[in-house]
């Protein structure tokens, strides 16, 4: 027996002449956070619908916590809670309203609907708001709606697909504590999350990330083993004019990339290098016109992995 609860094999998705989903294998286990993590286009939702059952994939198979989801699809789906991008809760309906027509449309009986209702709506943090009509929940409390909609029915896997996209940071922030408190065991433990954003810094937050680019995963470690193949790769550069500096620093020879970070450069350097660059950098800035505040070796982001894992995977 196996502990994963989720095993997809060689999926394949294909709309026509695109491969949308081309290849992927994941394996998730019990109580684990992944991250799908890609720019728009990447393949991450079709991923995601096809491990719901939304898609039939045109090659590959899926194991949901032990059921095959061609074989079992309503075994299998009855283990999923599913949030999709784009709000789909009844705006017309309160907040209570909504949850109980999925838990009914589940097979849930009231005496079971309601009193796990209730505690779930405590637990998002809306218990104040359950008379409330999803249409006038602000942005935030349509996404804590969508994700109690989604655990009523005691899910063993949660797939949250893009669930902070256009919410503000303080909701976005409140949203990732209610999903490690899920993980963690304060609400019915062992549930496992498969996330899909393009956010670096909730893919910090997971326990594995898997890159994808064009329908393929390109690369899938722990967000810290992820940094370290680039230690003592990357430095950050400061000064004015900004643009002056990008432009030096890309002439050397010995720079992989630069990109802005803010009022600041991230310098990605061949392995080895750093050293040498740093010594030669300022001379190279100074006789150039620019002015150099600040250069040094800094332990890398998941962005600056992110964008040299884009630029090595070309096809």
């Amino acid at each position: 027996m196996t502990n994963n609860l989720v095993e997809a094999k060689k999926l394949h998705k294909n709309f026509g002449h695109v491969h949308a989903v081309n290849g992927v294998d994941l394996n998730i286990k019990s109580g684990e956070i992944y991250g799908l993590v890609g720019s728009d286009g990447a393949g991450k939702t079709t991923t995601m619908r096809l491990l719901v059952g939304a898609l039939k994939p045109t090659q590959g198979e899926i194991m949901i916590c032990g059921y095959d989801l061609e074989k079992q699809v309503e075994l299998a789906r009855s283990t999923i809670g599913y949030l999709s991008q784009r709000f789909s809760m009844y705006e017309d309906l309160t907040v209570l309203e909504n949850i109980r027509f999925f838990a009914e449309i589940r097979g849930l009986s009231s005496t079971e609907w309601l009193p796990r209702s209730m505690e779930i709506l405590e637990f998002v943090g809306l218990d104040k708001f359950i008379d409330r009509r999803a249409g006038q929940l602000s942005g935030g409390m349509k996404q804590k709606l969508g994700l109690a909609s989604a655990l009523v029915t005691r899910p063993r896997l949660l797939l949250l697909d893009e669930p902070t996209t256009g919410v503000d940071p303080v909701t976005r922030q409140d949203f990732w504590q209610l999903v490690i408190k899920l993980v963690s065991g304060h609400e019915g433990g062992g549930v496992s999350v498969i996330i899909s954003t393009p956010y670096m810094d909730e893919a910090s937050r997971c326990h594995r990330v898997g890159f994808m680019k064009a329908g393929k995963i390109i690369a899938e470690d722990t967000p810290s083993n992820l940094r370290a193949r680039l230690n003592g790769r990357v430095l950050e550069l400061r000064g004015s004019p900004i643009n002056k500096l990008r432009h030096v620093a890309h002439q050397d020879v010995d720079v992989e990339d630069v990109a802005a970070f803010g009022d600041k450069l991230h310098v990605r350097v061949r392995a080895g290098q750093a050293d040498l660059i740093m010594k030669r950098l300022p001379d190279e800035i100074k006789a150039a016109g620019g002015t150099l505040t600040d250069l040094r070796i800094i332990p890398p982001a998941l962005e600056d992995v992110f964008i040299a894992l884009s630029e090595s995977n070309h096809g």
